[in-house]
């Protein structure tokens, strides 16, 4: 199997590429169409949310860096 990696992509989506399956709140998959890599909507304003559509460009803002949360609660 191979890796799965999430980038978070700045002022946008975060985009999903690897073996990936993606579900709905009552597990039905959703049809990819043999698609290895899809972006998900990070703003809300996509049309076709789950997925980014471009709605986001003027209108969405984040610096994506990455940093370490804090230790897991016992």
């Amino acid at each position: 199997m191979t890796m799965t990696r999430l980038t978070i992509n700045n002022n946008g989506s975060v985009k999903v590429d690897g073996d990936f399956e993606i579900v709905d709140m009552q597990g039905n998959t959703y049809g990819l169409q043999g698609r290895t890599v899809v972006s998900i909507c990070r703003c809300g304003m996509s049309a076709n949310k789950p997925f980014c559509d471009g709605a986001h460009k003027a209108h969405f803002e984040h610096n994506a860096v990455a940093f370490d949360l804090p230790p897991k609660k016992a």
